[in-house]
């Protein structure tokens, strides 16, 4: 009995040894007292043509810059232009109805809580070089 115990023990600790040598850090072989280098931020310009959508239910891409706008739980900076009280006069897509219903699908007078944080999935569109390789291919007609 107190055999299988050591031998247990003696497996576990090389099992446990041999998993842990797999273990890599995210950094790579960069050590911890070395400093990371910045990623340069991609200039966006201040106005540009929209791009077109690439699949079904996709959320428009943002033609500007985005980094002044407030947007806080008492303060949404994009509903200045995009409400649908001020987007004539500020010459801007309305937002969708869909944002104005909550998830039992009844209207609201106000933009749903779920929908509040642009952000969350509307993004700024920049010309970049992607981080990674993509195959990626639009549906049909999208991406035109």
């Amino acid at each position: 009995m107190k055999s299988k115990f050591v031998v247990s023990a003696m497996l576990a600790a090389l099992v446990s040894t041999a998993a842990f040598a797999e273990v890599t850090s995210l950094r790579g072989d960069q050590g911890i007292s070395d400093n990371n280098e910045i990623a340069k931020i991609k200039k966006v310009p201040k106005s540009q043509d929209k791009l077109g959508l690439d699949y079904v239910h996709q959320p428009p891409l943002i033609p500007h810059e985005t980094g002044q706008v407030q947007l806080n739980p008492s303060n949404n900076g994009c509903l200045e232009c995009h409400d649908v009280s001020t987007y004539r006069k500020a010459d801007a897509p309305r937002v969708s109805p869909t944002h104005y219903m909550d998830r039992d699908n009844k209207i609201l007078t106000e933009v749903a809580p779920r929908r509040y944080f642009c952000l969350q999935c509307h993004v700024t569109q920049v010309d970049a070089t992607p981080l990674v390789e993509n195959e990626f291919k639009p549906a049909g007609k999208f991406g035109q």
